[in-house]
């Protein structure tokens, strides 16, 4: 009778195994494939253009003959030229204005829509952010014609109930509160809508437990809902902050940066300084501190809402 051989052992292969070099290097070729597209774009639309406009920084550039090379002249020119530090100056102005407007606006009524005993809360999230759809430009056109002393029907309104507002967009001191309430009333809604996502992640039974220890309103909201909200509204304030200093659209159609430049912003400036004075070096520069001041910020309030999360925890 012949003798049966009983098979060697073989341990269990790895979970996954190992990939082979050939299959790894040709799954970073496909990856790199699908990327190119999107790469391309990149490279040409914001990369090179931003290098290109960190290079004319440094010079005289104006679009028409030879670049000189000026160093720092440009960005000394920035702090110390008096219509770039007004226009600092309302662009401040306008984010002190409308961040936290648009903030507490969209943080009340997503407490209201996403409360469950609101009836129709699906139609009134879709009418709350059916502003935002509209573009900012279309927007600024309906107020100015709103806000028209002669024609706009807010004034006749007004008129009616024996308030003189006369025209607003003329006025220094009320023109930039204007824009701002053009901004706040394009932009909640987006913010209404994180917020909203926020809420719904919040566990209900934290506000349960608290309601049974006879937590109030205010109690809950402080200290649970600001808590657990905190890096939704960290990246609101940011997103707020960024849209507040880029302020363009709503002040070029409604006031053109005036009147008396009471609503010139930075973006205002560097628009005008490329296209109307040709002075593209200056602009440049110009931009590169506006986005370093942006990064500064966005930094400064990562950082807050980073130590507040850790003192939470």
């Amino acid at each position: 009778m012949p003798r049966t051989t009983r098979p060697r052992y073989r341990p269990a292969a790895p979970l996954g195994g190992r990939t082979p070099v050939g299959s790894t290097r040709r799954t970073s070729m496909i990856a790199l494939a699908f990327l190119s597209p999107a790469l391309v774009i990149l490279t040409v639309f914001v990369a090179w253009p931003m290098l290109s406009a960190l290079r004319l920084s440094f010079t005289d550039a104006s679009g028409f003959g030879r670049e000189e090379y000026v160093g720092l002249e440009n960005y000394v020119r920035v702090f110390t030229d008096p219509d770039v530090l007004q226009a600092m100056g309302n662009t401040a102005y306008y984010a002190i204005l409308f961040t936290p407007a648009a903030i507490v606006i969209a943080l009340v009524l997503a407490l209201l829509v996403n409360h469950p005993l609101l009836p129709w809360r699906g139609a009134f999230r879709t009418a709350l952010f059916v502003p935002f759809v509209v573009s900012l430009a279309v927007a600024a056109f309906a107020w100015s014609y709103l806000l028209d002393p002669q024609i706009g029907l807010l004034n006749h309104w007004l008129r009616g109930a024996g308030i003189q507002l006369g025209n607003v967009l003329q006025d220094p001191v009320l023109a930039m509160p204007a824009v701002a309430l053009v901004a706040v009333w394009k932009s909640f809604g987006f913010y209404l809508v994180i917020f909203i996502a926020g809420l719904q992640e919040i566990p209900g039974s934290l506000y349960e437990a608290a309601r049974v220890d006879g937590a109030s309103t205010w109690q809950r909201f402080r200290h649970i809902t600001l808590p657990m909200l905190s890096n939704t509204l960290a990246f609101v304030m940011i997103v707020a902050l960024i849209a507040a200093l880029q302020a363009f659209d709503q002040i070029y159609v409604m006031t053109g940066g005036g009147p008396y430049g009471t609503t010139q912003t930075v973006v205002m400036e560097i628009y005008t300084s490329g296209f109307k004075k040709l002075e593209l070096g200056f602009a440049s520069a110009l931009s590169y501190v506006l986005l370093l001041i942006t990064l500064v910020l966005s930094l400064i309030q990562f950082r807050f809402f980073g130590r507040r999360e850790k003192d939470a925890q």
